[in-house]
């Protein structure tokens, strides 16, 4: 075996032996690999910290095979015209053991350039020594002519991962660092897609791709609020979904600005497994946003919504009254498909009611054994 294979072999080991870390259920890990967001973790014990693992989005991006970049250093998306002094600072924040970000001109595997807003940061183990780097990119080249607007919304986007890392310091210090680290990564790259996408809403003169886009930062933001749920509880292994519910829809009707929306609550804690959160958060997210699209929005009305446990069932209902106004059918079949979607995702049954104004859905599923009911 020449030298160069045994380093792709080691490096395909080390990746390996990362993976085999996560249990099949972790949500975590499986968001790592489905993200669209690209992103590449390395080994800095080996021989020129090669790549040992990327995802789909990555290879997308870039036109290379995992098969191709496994045991290669990262300088092979350089080229001709890439900046020398980005390079240099790249190489001595991973020399130094620190944080950094930066925009810089990379090349694809059939030779086209491209954009890239990297991230680079380093994991530590209990004894402080760094064990990988975890990278993310983002192909920002269609905004690249609109610089200052992209720069200020990364601004502050790092602001606010910065808090929020401040916030979460003591509590990665007390988990297993390699699955903190990567959970926190995929909350940072959630908050800069979502600026990234209200960027570009911003920017778009077109109402109803500006609509579309808005819809899609909707969700992006939903889940976010329970990726941060997650990381500011005591255990990150479960979360409060009437907490949730609260803060979400709370959140969903102030942003209308309307005095004419009556809001009741009626919300028990049910603690379920962190694995149920994203579906979760969707659910209770469409529910509100379809009653928005129904009325809520233009007419105003009541809403109540209803977290609690009945007879071995999680019960989650919203139920609004307002003056009925068509939706847009394409957005409401949208709704339609991605609560199905996420209802299938635990086995919940979907029950909707309509009398006269009143609009009333049911979403329940069974309460398993490790979920915490407290009343």
């Amino acid at each position: 075996m020449t030298h160069r294979d045994q380093r792709n072999a080691n490096a395909m080991n080390a990746g390996e032996q990362l993976l085999a870390k996560h249990v099949r259920e972790d949500p975590f890990a499986a968001a790592f690999k489905a993200t669209r967001m690209p992103m590449i973790i390395t080994d800095p014990n080996q021989e020129d910290n090669p790549i040992i693992f990327c995802n789909v989005a990555f290879e997308t991006m870039t036109g290379y095979t995992s098969g191709e970049v496994i045991g290669c250093n990262c300088r092979l998306l350089q080229g001709p015209d890439t900046d020398r002094e980005t390079v240099k600072k790249v190489r001595n924040a991973i020399a130094e053991g620190r944080d950094i970000a930066v925009d810089i001109l990379n090349y694809r595997k059939d030779g086209s350039t491209f954009w890239n807003a990297l991230f680079i940061s380093p994991v530590r183990n209990d004894q402080d020594r760094i064990v990988y780097h975890f990278a993310s990119q983002l192909d920002f080249t269609r905004v690249k002519s609109r610089e200052a607007d992209l720069a200020l919304a990364r601004h502050q986007a790092e602001e606010e991962v910065a808090r929020h890392t401040a916030e979460l310091h003591a509590a990665l210090r007390a988990k297993t660092v390699l699955v903190h680290e990567v959970d926190h990564r995929v909350k940072n790259n959630l908050m800069t897609v979502a600026s990234i996408v209200k960027l570009q809403a911003r920017l778009t003169a077109d109402k109803r791709q500006r609509l579309a886009l808005m819809s899609v930062l909707n969700r992006i933001e939903a889940l976010s609020t329970v990726q941060r749920k997650l990381f500011t509880s005591e255990d990150v292994s479960r979360f409060d979904v009437a907490d949730f519910a609260r803060e979400l829809v709370t959140d969903l009707v102030t942003a209308l600005r309307r005095d004419d929306i009556t809001l009741t609550l009626d919300l028990l804690p049910v603690f379920a497994p962190a694995a149920k959160a994203s579906p979760l958060s969707l659910i209770v997210n469409e529910l509100i946003g379809d009653a928005v699209r129904r009325g809520l929005e233009d007419g105003g009305g009541n809403v109540h919504v209803v977290v609690k446990e009945m007879n071995g069932l999680l019960l989650i209902r919203v139920e609004d009254t307002s003056a009925p106004v068509e939706p847009s059918s394409e957005s409401a079949e949208f709704s339609r498909r991605l609560l199905e979607a996420s209802a299938r995702q635990l086995n919940a049954k979907i029950d909707r009611k309509i009398e006269g104004r009143r609009t009333t859905v049911d979403v329940t599923l069974l309460v398993e054994p490790n979920w915490e009911i407290r009343h």
